[in-house]
This record gives C-alpha cells, structure tokens and sequence, in this order.
C-alpha cells in the first residue's frame, strides 16, 4: 500500500508506477467473484441485467462493508468544494440535481465506493463545467499538470495562489432561469402553484410503481411495488428524472411523505410488526392502492 500511496502521490508516473497501478485497478475491479469482460447477449438474463443497470448511490438491501463511524471535522478542501458547488447553483450554472447525478450516479460503483464524499463532489464540478462547454478537457488537463509542477515539494504551511488569476466574459455564460426565480422565495417555494391539484391526500393508501431504472432516479429500488400510506403532502417541484438533466420546461409535480411498514420491504424483517419507514416520493412514482 505505501508504494501505491507513493506512486499516487509523484505527479509524473513512471512505467512501474504504471504496473502499480493496473494491478491496484483489478483488485478494485466490478466482479460476480470472478473477471468479466463484455458479455454475449445470451449471457445476460433479465436478473442479472436489472443488477448491473443499478444506479450506485441506491444501496438499500445491499450487503455493507464493515465501517468506522465518527465525528469528523470536515478538511478544508471540504469545505471548499461545498462552497465551490452552492456558488455554481446560485450563480445560475447547475441545478441541484444535476450535481447529484453527476457525483453520485454517473461515475459507477467503483468510484462511488471508492472516492470520499466531497471527492465526488469535485468530480460533479469537473464533469458538468465540460459537459455545459464551459472549459474543455484540455485546458484543464494542462491546468492540472501546472498545479502539480508548482505543488512539488510545498507543503500544507506553504499554499499555492491561484494562477492565472483572470475574470471571464459573464455574458457568454449560459445559465438556467432557477437562481433568478427562487431570489427571495426558496427552493422549492418557488414552484408553488405550479403542479395542479394534488392526485393523493393524507391517509391514502398508494403502492410505488415498478418503473424501468434508466440512467438515474431518486425513488430506491426496495421501495418498488410495496405498499405504502400517504402521511403528508410536501411541496411542489421538479421530477428529479428532469431537474437532473436541467429540464426547466417541464411542469413541477408534487412530492409526498409516504410510510411503509418494515415487515412489506424486508421479507428476513424480524422486528415488531408496527415498525415502519418514511420516503420522499414524487407524484409520477404513486398510484392507488387498488389500481
């Protein structure tokens, strides 16, 4: 471990860094307990398809690795990309949403596992200033290897300052409508009146859909086809599926607390029968009961 500790570390990899590196990789590589490569079409049966088209983050009924959990003060470079992200969303450039499912959804599972939280945060950042043609993928593969030639040999009592200090042209920044139409409501205040008529009420009894997992959702997979009790309307605002592809045509919908009893999403639930769980769930992922 310390000599790929020390090979992460140099700027400039060597040939046996490289080795180092390729035989890290395939300790980490995605794996039914042995290699896969790409599959023939007739090697993959509906299962294992509806498994491997898993978004990363939705985790509910996996098995979990053992964890230390702490109280951890967050480190600086946390706490700037947090405020790095929230100034991208008020500035117009992303949706909230967009920079969940560019960090917690589009990257797979092994970097999801792999990164720390805020890690996945700077990658969102990276990936959608690109994706938006913001900055291109060289300037900033030739903004890195400058940063890494000037950090050689500094230390944390020796920070580096920014270079090239420049401001850009703001009327060539293309940015959503939301940081304007949520100035002094709030998010999501500021879609209210918008979605209609709530379909359920309080106290209605509605099961969750089986939709097809494509590309990224927010409803978690255990929650699909179980039974559940409407317990209060919420607010009303974008669909995740459209805020995460900055979809600001499309009309909000109302989302709802809705209680499911343990022992109807675990069938090994052991526990006492009036035990129960509580999920967020937008209108297009509920249908009554009886349907």
């Amino acid at each position: 471990m310390n000599t790929i500790k020390k090979a992460v570390e140099r700027p400039g990899p060597t040939m046996a860094d490289t080795d180092i590196m390729c035989e890290f990789l395939s300790e980490m590589r995605p794996a039914l307990h042995n290699l896969r490569d790409w599959a023939y079409p007739d090697q993959i049966n509906h299962a294992l398809y509806s498994a491997y088209m898993k978004q990363s983050h939705d985790v509910g009924g996996e098995p979990d690795a053992p964890g230390i959990f702490e109280e951890k003060e967050e480190e600086q470079w946390e706490l700037n990309s947090f405020v790095d992200c929230e100034v991208l969303g008020w500035r117009g450039i992303w949706t909230s949403e967009e920079r969940r499912r560019i960090g917690n959804v589009d990257i797979g599972r092994t970097m999801y596992y792999g990164l720390p939280y805020y890690g996945r945060w700077l990658w969102s950042i990276v990936r959608i200033l690109m994706e938006k043609q913001y900055i291109t993928l060289g300037e900033l593969v030739e903004r890195v290897h400058s940063v890494q030639e000037r950090a050689a040999g500094r230390t944390t009592q020796s920070p580096l300052e920014a270079q090239p200090k420049s401001t850009g042209n703001e009327k060539t920044v293309v940015r959503n409508r939301h940081h304007k139409e949520a100035i002094g409501k709030g998010d999501p205040q500021c879609f209210k009146g918008m979605a209609g008529k709530a379909r359920f009420s309080v106290g209605d009894k509605v099961r969750v859909r089986k939709l097809p997992t494509i590309i990224y959702s927010r409803t978690q997979e255990y929650l699909r086809g179980a039974p559940g009790t409407i317990t209060r309307v919420t607010y009303e605002s974008p669909a995740p599926e459209d805020e995460a592809f900055n979809r600001e045509d499309e009309k909000p919908e109302w989302f709802y607390i809705v209680r499911f009893k343990m022992a109807d999403l675990w069938k090994s639930y052991a526990g006492p029968p009036q035990d129960t769980l509580q999920s967020e769930i937008v209108e297009r992922w509920l249908e009554p009961l009886s349907a």
